[in-house]
Parts: C-alpha cells; sequence; structure tokens
C-alpha cells in the first residue's frame, strides 16, 4: 500500500513518465524541480508568464498570487487569491489553489482541491484528493532528523529531512487535520476533521479524529 502503484492513477498528471521510474512517492521529491525545468519548455498552449513559470491558457490566475519558479499551472485551474506557490510546484488540471495557500515542492495530480488556507509541501497529492480548510501536511519532524515511513513493524527511512504526506486518489481530508510528516494515505479513505495522523492509513479507511481507524467496505 506504500508503492505509487498503489496510491495514483499516473494517466491523471504529466509527471506520469517521471513518477513511473519510482517505487515508492517520496523517491520523486528530489528532482521535482528538474522535471518541472525539462518539461516546462516543451508545453503547447502555455505562456511564460515570468521565468521559469508555465500557466495553461484556459488556467484563472488571481492578480495577488504569487508564483514562484520553477512551477507549472495546468489547463482549468484556478490559482486564488493570495495563493503563495513558493516554487517546484507541479499543478495538474482541473485543480484549486485557494486563497492563503502555500504550495512547495508538491506534485498534483488533476482534479487536486488545496481551497483554503492549507499548507502543502514536499508532498504528492492523487487524482481528485480534497484537502478540507485548514488542513496541512506538516514535513519537518520536530527533531529534524530523517523521515521514516512506518507501517505496522515496517520502518523505511526516506533519507530526508523533509516529507511531508503521500495522499492516494481521492482521499478527503476534514477541516483543520495535521498530516505528521511521511503520512500516506491509501485512496478513498477519509480523514475526519481535527485529525492528527501519523505513518499508513490503508485504502478505503476512516480516520476519526480520536485515532479509530475504520473500514469503508
Amino acid at each position: 500500500m506504500l508503492t505509487i502503484k498503489d496510491l495514483f492513477d499516473l494517466d491523471h498528471t504529466i509527471a506520469k513518465d517521471y513518477l513511473a521510474q519510482f517505487t515508492y512517492p517520496w523517491e520523486a521529491l528530489a528532482g521535482i524541480k528538474d522535471f518541472i525545468l525539462s518539461v516546462g519548455p516543451t508545453l503547447e498552449d502555455y505562456d511564460e508568464v515570468s521565468p521559469q513559470v508555465w500557466v495553461h491558457k484556459t488556467a484563472t490566475v488571481a492578480p495577488t498570487a504569487f508564483l514562484g519558479g520553477p512551477c507549472i499551472i495546468g489547463p482549468e485551474t484556478e490559482v486564488r487569491h493570495c495563493a503563495f506557490i513558493r516554487g517546484s510546484a507541479l499543478v495538474g488540471a482541473g485543480c484549486v489553489v485557494g486563497n492563503s495557500v502555500e504550495l512547495k515542492n508538491v506534485i498534483l495530480f488533476d482534479g487536486v482541491q488545496t481551497p483554503h488556507y492549507n499548507y502543502v509541501g514536499d508532498s504528492i497529492l492523487g487524482y481528485k484528493s480534497h484537502m478540507g480548510a485548514g488542513s496541512i501536511t506538516s514535513n519537518v519532524k520536530s527533531d529534524k532528523l530523517p523521515v521514516v515511513v512506518r507501517c505496522g513493524d515496517e520502518r523505511i527511512d526516506t533519507g530526508r529531512k523533509k516529507v511531508g504526506a503521500m495522499l492516494g486518489d481521492f482521499v478527503e481530508v476534514g477541516c483543520n487535520s495535521v498530516l505528521n510528516p511521511g503520512s500516506v494515505i491509501g485512496r478513498h479513505s477519509i480523514i475526519y476533521p481535527t485529525s492528527c495522523v501519523r505513518g499508513v492509513l490503508a485504502e478505503n479507511s476512516i480516520h476519526k479524529n480520536d485515532g479509530t481507524v475504520l473500514s469503508r467496505k
């Protein structure tokens, strides 16, 4: 349940071939910037609105939003008032990057919504996943040691000090939830509002805000 194949339908991102090189999604984090720089100049129907910032002609970007390069903003995507894209952000088609949302070193698959006051850093959000208002990905441990992904008794050292969350396709994250460093959320799972999530949540699960986990099946 931890691999890219387990979590994502790669047909819903222009990073398909890039991601297919890796087994685990966090392995792709180191190369997001270089991937954007390599593919950006080749894109059709995009305008390079500032150096290394490519925005599709059908995307809508509020004049108060900040787009830091390198980044790609896909077709029909809406970047709203005061969004802050710090760079190394690949935002797919039909996405919402909302009011006061901050993105850094991320891949957002098509249809992802981060609409209100979200921080998403060093993370990958799968097709049509949704972050409720105020929910964030925490990407650095308090002890600043490399992030370890924990799945039952299995421990995988990512070798990175900054790893946020890996959200599978169709994941719903409730308002004001915190996804701790190295969280992996399986496809079609739901996280209740105000939850504090650690480790791995299997696909088709419900994570309640008291930590209880139920199956949706």
